[in-house]
């Protein structure tokens, strides 16, 4: 009789005990969920305000906004920015939004960035494509640019590419100019060095998806 009332209270209380357990996991769930949607009421609150300064009468000040929402990728400005890029005068925050319109999404506009190689704006574009997640999507211009954007566009490749930038550069290290195939040969001793002190497993960067460029310029 005392060993079935023992059976029947342990029975008892770890049906408590799941019942306690059901009920906080519910309330974090709850909590997770309601602290998820005020992030993303947080980051849309964010970039919209970041968008509003691309009004700012200061073009170094829509320079940066522009600069930011790349940063943040905020597909959510996207139609907005595309406007403020169709009305924009100031040619480096035009590069700027083609910048942020890339990373949220609009490959086509990588064309516009490599073409300002070959323009006073050389800085800010180089500096925009040095942060690619990886160099695959340059190598379609390679043959398109004239030689004062390759040479730049082989430096850019120098700094970002991987073993499998060396194959494209094979082409380029006998080129007629020599400026061309100074670069070339500059961006594979590069690439071999870096290669040489990274892991394996990590000598290949992971591919970006949906970054090939929509049209030819």
């Amino acid at each position: 009789m005392i060993n079935m009332t023992h059976r029947l209270a342990r029975v008892a209380f770890m049906a408590l005990s799941l019942s306690l357990l059901i009920a906080w996991g519910s309330v974090l769930a709850c909590a997770q969920s309601d602290e998820g949607e005020d992030e993303a009421k947080a980051s849309a609150v964010d970039t919209s305000a970041v968008a509003r300064k691309l009004t700012n009468p200061d073009p170094l000040e829509r320079q940066r906004a522009a600069e930011e929402l790349a940063r943040l990728a905020a597909v959510d400005q996207l139609k907005l920015v595309e406007g403020y890029r169709l009305q924009e005068k100031n040619p480096r925050v035009r590069l700027a939004l083609d910048w942020a319109l890339y990373r949220m999404g609009k490959t086509g506009t990588l064309f516009n960035i490599v073409r300002d190689l070959d323009s006073s704006r050389r800085n800010q574009s180089d500096a925009y494509l040095a942060q690619l997640d990886n160099p695959e999507p340059l190598y379609i211009f390679l043959d398109q640019v004239n030689s004062k954007t390759l040479v730049r566009l082989l430096e850019v490749l120098a700094r970002l590419g991987d073993a499998e930038t060396l194959d494209h550069l094979k082409l380029y290290q006998d080129h007629y100019d020599p400026q061309v195939a100074d670069a070339a040969k500059f961006a594979q001793r590069e690439i071999n060095i870096r290669l040489t002190h990274t892991p394996p497993d990590a000598a290949t960067r992971p591919r970006q998806t949906g970054t090939q460029p929509e049209t030819s310029p």
